[in-house]
């Protein structure tokens, strides 16, 4: 199952949010705290995650397209998948594959797919380029 979000940013600004670890817990609604072998994640990145219930989770960055797509495993389960496509210069689509087994988390990924879009339209306000 795929949720997916068009947004009025560049698909690196889009990247730049989703892989670097320090941005998930504004972003991601089951992420309060994130501990990481990498600021901006890679394939092969590993760490754990904490939820708002305080249960931490290890994780392992499973799969990575720089730039276009990375999947990984948390708590030792394969869980979402994290895609931009570009459609245009300063417009892209992010989306976000869910597992259909975890269908209800589609609801928790429409939540960060609108928050990751905030992010970038407050970046691009502040900075002029998005790239800060």
């Amino acid at each position: 199952m795929d949720i997916g979000r068009d947004i009025e940013a560049p698909a690196r600004l889009v990247w730049a949010v989703m892989t670097d670890v320090a941005m998930w817990p504004r972003w991601g609604p089951s992420v309060s705290t994130v501990e990481s072998t990498d600021r901006h994640i890679k394939f092969g990145s590993t760490g754990r995650v904490r939820t708002p219930l305080g249960l931490w989770l290890p994780f392992e960055v499973t799969s990575m397209s720089p730039g276009r797509s990375w999947s990984w495993r948390v708590g030792g389960v394969a869980a979402t998948g994290h895609r931009v496509e570009p459609l245009g210069k300063s417009r892209c689509r992010l989306v976000f594959e869910i597992p259909y087994w975890a269908a209800p988390y589609a609801l928790v990924c429409r939540v960060a797919a609108g928050r990751i879009a905030q992010i970038c339209a407050d970046r691009l306000r502040d900075s002029g380029n998005g790239l800060t």
